[in-house]
């Protein structure tokens, strides 16, 4: 090849090729703004807000949109301010339409019920999703989204933020080593004090005036209308069924998320609703125990799980069981609300071993203290989190890592919840085939399985 080709052709190829930053004399931990991210966030508000900030603190991304049905609001305002010059919508359909070709990724920090519809079109269009937990409002929703994550061959991340720290890592660590096996029972509380407790209805909630910076329709989204009323917004659908997935579906990602994964767990085959206090067709109830079981999967055994939720229903703890497990780096507003004494957390009952845990990525304990005086020097080494859970999905968008809670690991854990609000709801124990995924004693739960019918204009993203 003559001289002049050779520098042609080279160059080009140099060109083409991404190069690291220290080869082109950059330092170590710079990110140029044209290796980053573009990402779209939808929904600036309360936990959205918290998302955006976090996802934008790594450095791996360029917020390039803003989006919110209630743009304007104060609890959006923070984020516009931090973020002027990204081009700003209040529906998410509007955004993809206009600026579809400009980003790469989104965030969805909006109403349970509303991940769904966000997420189905970025992942048809190609766009890398992260997700707030769980992932959708129900069975058949999850169900549609893994198979969109493999269909469109995307990265997608639910936000359980503790499954990229310690206690995430210890769990891996402590399975694979063997010193978490043969678990045969499990019990998770969450008993703070929740939006819906000591509220009592008789049907939905009168019209009230929307307020000028909101649209109402976009929020609605999928759900069927129903008339505007402050008592569904700002957090406070968390306590409908229409809207939410109660106290399980906000804390049991954070709590069970571990163990669901590690120990095969899958999809139960059984859950039962042992208590009921308040039980209500439109509440979530005032205090709930369910009991979940589990088959024998390969060498593991049967494993039931039970979860408490509700001010005074806490279960019995164990002798020798000592202080609680607290959970740290739990974002606001929850991190105020968790009370010193009514930490939310789990109990591991093995074979040889029990083990305490709390939410997020607080690590276990071996108890009582004897026993992990005694187990101390046998315990493998936990490897450190290479990348906290929003930079471990932004560099799986850049193909550098996987996403540890993608939709095919988070999926059926929201599954699982999303069985075990219909339980709430129905107030009825459900026999359930995981290989058919069916409810086979209660023709009502098997029809809420898919949820209701998606209002009209909204039918396009359950066919995606």
């Amino acid at each position: 090849m003559k001289r002049k080709a050779f520098i042609k052709t080279g160059s080009a190829a140099l060109a083409a090729m991404v190069l690291p930053a220290y080869v082109l004399g950059r330092p170590f931990g710079y990110t140029a703004p044209s290796d980053k991210i573009n990402l779209a966030c939808c929904g600036i508000g309360n936990r959205g807000a918290d998302v955006a900030r976090s996802l934008h603190k790594t450095g791996l991304a360029n917020v390039v949109a803003i989006c919110d049905v209630d743009m304007g609001a104060p609890h959006t305002q923070e984020i516009m301010q931090l973020f002027p010059t990204a081009k700003r919508f209040k529906d998410f359909r509007e955004l993809f339409d206009k600026m579809g070709k400009e980003f790469d990724a989104v965030s969805v920090g909006v109403p349970d019920f509303s991940h769904f519809p966000i997420a189905m079109l970025a992942m048809n269009q190609g766009k890398h999703v992260y997700v707030e937990k769980p992932m959708a409002h129900t069975f058949r929703e999850v169900e549609l989204m893994m198979q969109a994550e493999k269909k469109y061959k995307v990265s997608c991340q639910m936000g359980n933020q503790g499954h990229s720290e310690e206690g995430y890592f210890q769990f891996k660590a402590w399975t694979e080593a063997g010193i978490i096996k043969d678990v045969t029972a499990i019990t998770a509380f969450m008993n703070n004090h929740r939006r819906w407790h000591g509220l009592s209805v008789s049907g939905y909630l009168p019209a009230q005036p929307v307020p000028e910076t909101l649209d109402w329709d976009c929020w609605l989204g999928t759900a069927a209308f129903k008339e505007y009323n402050r008592g569904y917004v700002n957090g406070d659908w968390r306590s409908w069924y229409e809207f939410g997935n109660g106290a399980l579906g906000d804390w049991g990602a954070h709590i069970i998320d571990n163990a669901h994964q590690f120990l095969e767990l899958g999809l139960p085959t059984e859950v039962n609703p042992v208590k009921m206090e308040g039980h209500s067709l439109f509440l979530f109830p005032q205090a709930s125990t369910l009991v979940f079981k589990f088959a024998p999967r390969r060498n593991m055994p049967a494993c039931e799980l039970t979860w408490y939720d509700g001010y005074d229903n806490r279960p019995e703890l164990p002798a020798g069981f000592g202080d609680y497990v607290r959970a740290k780096n739990i974002p606001p507003p929850t991190a105020g609300a968790v009370e010193t004494k009514r930490y939310p957390g789990k109990i591991i009952y093995a074979k040889e071993l029990t083990f305490k845990g709390g939410s997020h990525a607080a690590p276990l304990e071996i108890f009582p203290a004897a026993k992990a005086a005694e187990m101390a020097p046998r315990l493998p080494v936990v490897p450190q989190s290479p990348s906290n859970h929003f930079a471990n999905f932004l560099k799986a968008c850049k193909g550098e890592e996987t996403c540890r809670s993608s939709f095919e690991v988070a999926g059926p854990l929201c599954q699982v919840m999303a069985l075990g609000v219909l339980a709430q709801r129905l107030n009825t124990k459900l026999v359930f085939d995981p290989r058919q995924k069916k409810i086979t004693n209660s023709r009502a739960g098997n029809e809420l399985l898919a949820g209701p019918p998606p209002r009209k204009g909204w039918e396009q993203f359950y066919k995606m």
